[in-house]
């Protein structure tokens, strides 16, 4: 026959530090998005985006050798 008097409780304690290490990394994440953002909107006035580029070749070379 089976004690049913002698059953014991069993209790788990779980810590946790809040929950708020996943949002400091998606607020650095969409930081990083919005300068990209910015960055790509506004590369003209920073002079990233040059819509022409000036290469000067000159028509002749000069070598003198001694």
């Amino acid at each position: 026959m089976a004690d049913d008097n002698n059953s014991k409780e069993h209790v788990t304690i779980v810590e946790t530090d809040g929950g708020g290490g996943s949002g400091g990394v998606l607020a650095v994440v969409l930081l990083v998005i919005v300068v990209l953002v910015l960055l790509f909107l506004f590369r003209d006035q920073l002079g990233f985006g040059a819509d022409k580029t000036d290469i000067n070749i000159p028509d002749k070379i000069e070598v003198n050798v001694n």
